[in-house]
């Protein structure tokens, strides 16, 4: 299906079927992804038509214009944007069909479970292992996994594990979908600056992984996170928003609301910042027409990066423009959120949650890296380590 009067036509006849007003939230999206209408350039039965990704803007106007109900991507934002891709990209059709619907649906929450505390901002350098029971076939997994978002609510992750230490770090890692509710697995919340505890670290002991819960080949699961870790910059750096929305959204409002904070000084400031914000929705936009041709690539790295300066510049603005009243904090309140609000909460929140955006998705350092050496054709950096055995890694 390609043309988009027939696919408007094919989301009437879905609402017709499955009135928002009167169907179920749950069975209005189950039956939306067994509809094709999840994400139509996904296969047939699988969420999808099998249609250009551009049209999937059709079928959201038909449902939002009818009050239909979304699946409340932010709180499976992980799912959406990393799992889901990569399973599509190297799961067996029986992976597939066990993990996309209830993802998509909402009905599973996934988290990610790349990062550790050993290895820093170089993930190929990650030491949780991976042990072949040849009696059963699974994998037998220990290791500590930090800066874990949605561990605590999560029913699945994906994990990345070495498998052949003989091998260099890039490879001998293997990707795995691990089960959260398994013995073994112990979530533990990691308190931020902010006071919540968005984030986990996840300690993993003897956790049995079976073999059907693997992606990709054996050894190959660096390849297989390359999938994860572009998706995942785009989710991040490219998500579709209006003409001042995401956080010069607020500052905006108190420059027009509020004359007396204006000065000289900082209404060039703002300027300055609203048309960086601008030129990033309107790259957003672009990136994701880029989309509908392939595959994401490097470049949304440098939307990623241009993400995180973005919001802590100008989060850094409004803190000074609110002056004393910027210094306040709203709830220093420990929980553990399911999703993060940037609008939802006061300006002092805004500044302490964004420093984090050059950490998360990749580091700011490592993100120059790719764009230098992938975008730029620059020479790569130096690198003694590339081919020496990850066991013989001074550590």
């Amino acid at each position: 299906m390609t043309d988009a009067t027939e696919l408007r036509l094919r989301t009437q006849e879905f609402l017709a079927a499955h009135p928002p007003a009167s169907t179920d939230r749950g069975d209005f999206l189950k039956a939306r992804f067994d509809a094709g209408l999840a994400w139509v350039h996904y296969p047939e039965g699988l969420g999808g038509l099998g249609a250009p990704r551009s049209l999937q803007a059709v079928v959201d106007a038909e449902l939002e214009a009818a009050g239909a109900p979304d699946n409340d991507p932010r709180r499976i934002g992980i799912g959406l944007g990393m799992a889901a891709p990569t399973v599509l990209g190297f799961g067996t059709e029986e992976q597939k069909r066990r993990f996309l619907r209830p993802l998509w649906t909402g009905e599973e929450v996934w988290c990610q479970l790349f990062s550790e505390p050993g290895a820093g901002s170089d993930l190929a350098a990650l030491g949780t292992r991976a042990v072949r029971d040849e009696a059963s076939g699974d994998w037998i997994v220990n290791g500590q996994k930090v800066w874990t978002s949605s561990a605590h609510s999560a029913r699945w992750a994906i994990l990345i594990a070495r498998t052949d230490p003989e091998q260099p770090k890039h490879r001998g890692i293997t990707y795995f979908v691990c089960d959260m509710t398994d013995p073994g697995v112990d979530v533990r919340p990691l308190r931020q600056i902010t006071g919540e505890a968005e984030f986990n670290e996840v300690f993993l002991t003897d956790v049995r992984i079976p073999d059907a819960h693997r992606l990709g080949a054996v050894g190959e699961g660096w390849k297989v996170a390359q999938t994860t870790l572009m998706n995942e910059r785009v989710s991040i750096g490219g998500m579709r928003i209006p003409r001042e929305g995401g956080m010069i959204g607020p500052v905006a409002k108190a420059w027009r609301e509020r004359p007396e904070l204006r000065t000289h000084d900082l209404h060039q400031r703002l300027m300055k910042l609203w048309v960086d914000a601008e030129v990033a929705r309107l790259t957003g936009e672009r990136l994701r027409q880029q989309l509908v041709a392939g595959q994401p690539g490097p470049e949304g790295s440098g939307m990623k990066l241009g993400f995180a300066r973005l919001n802590q510049e100008i989060s850094g603005l409004e803190v000074e423009l609110l002056g004393e009243e910027g210094l306040l904090y709203d709830d220093w309140t420990m929980r553990r959120p399911e999703l993060v609000d940037f609008t939802g909460r006061d300006a002092g929140y805004r500044y302490l949650r964004s420093k984090g955006n050059s950490i998360e998705g990749g580091t700011s350092e490592v993100l120059l890296n790719i764009v230098a050496e992938r975008v730029l054709g620059l020479p790569s950096e130096p690198r003694t380590d590339k081919d020496v055995a990850w066991k013989d890694l001074a550590r």
